[in-house]
């Protein structure tokens, strides 16, 4: 492998906001910085990131920039033609949906490319869910584990609780999991259903935004409470 990516362009990992607040009350100068000089991106949604784009840089030329799409019916076979650019000495910069480019994101995809081709990846400072969540839990913070998205089937969805349940009672370990939005109130109540009263469950949705809600009780507790989650984007944790 060549070890001199000097001549080659860097891969920048650009955080955007978690929900529909404005981009500089929650990100650094840095991204900026880093939108107003780079022309070459790889988005999940492209209208979403050019919107994103031109609340950061409201003068930067939408014309004039080159935008991939990666998501899950992007071919695995053309994402070695996205960081071309790199190659010929062009900075590329990553734009996830929401949060942190690489987790729970396709671009880990890109970026596993990247390392591959010595080309350097610069992740910058951003909001993450999962880690805002874990930081506000009071669950342990030196061992967890995120889990993604749970089955859907409602069988195997109970198993996997339980299974979580078990392994964060054995080893001590947080697990964190999420959801689809719509989904989020189903979910809760199986989770009411599913662990035992003395395991501790966070719920932390809207996370940044003026709507914020962010709780850790026992299940005990939970079942006495009274709570929205529907299409509200959340992370759950448990500790048994």
């Amino acid at each position: 492998m060549d070890s001199n990516n000097s001549t080659k362009g860097k891969l920048y990992l650009i955080p955007t906001t978690l929900g529909d607040n404005e981009p500089l009350e929650v990100l650094p100068i840095s991204i900026k910085r880093v939108i107003e000089a780079v022309d070459h991106y790889i988005v999940e949604n492209e209208k979403s990131a050019r919107r994103f784009i031109k609340k950061i840089s409201p003068r930067k030329s939408q014309p004039g920039l080159h935008i991939e799409v990666l998501n899950k019916y992007t071919e695995a076979e053309s994402l070695p033609t996205f960081l071309q650019p790199c190659l010929e000495g062009l900075n590329v910069g990553i734009i996830s949906e929401a949060g942190c480019p690489g987790i729970a994101d396709p671009g880990a995809d890109v970026v596993r490319i990247a390392h591959q081709k010595n080309i350097q990846v610069v992740p910058l400072v951003g909001p993450s869910s999962i880690v805002l969540a874990l930081m506000s839990s009071g669950m342990n913070g030196q061992n967890f584990a995120f889990n993604g998205y749970l089955p859907i089937d409602s069988v195997d969805r109970k198993k996997t609780i339980k299974s979580l349940e078990k392994k964060s009672r054995d080893i001590k370990q947080s697990q964190i999991f999420i959801e689809t939005p719509y989904r989020n109130d189903k979910l809760f109540k199986e989770l009411l259903a599913s662990l035992s009263n003395s395991t501790r469950l966070c719920i932390a949705c809207d996370i940044t935004l003026n709507t914020e809600f962010i709780q850790t009780k026992s299940i005990a507790d939970w079942k006495k409470s009274n709570v929205d989650l529907n299409k509200r984007p959340a992370i759950f944790i448990i500790q048994a």
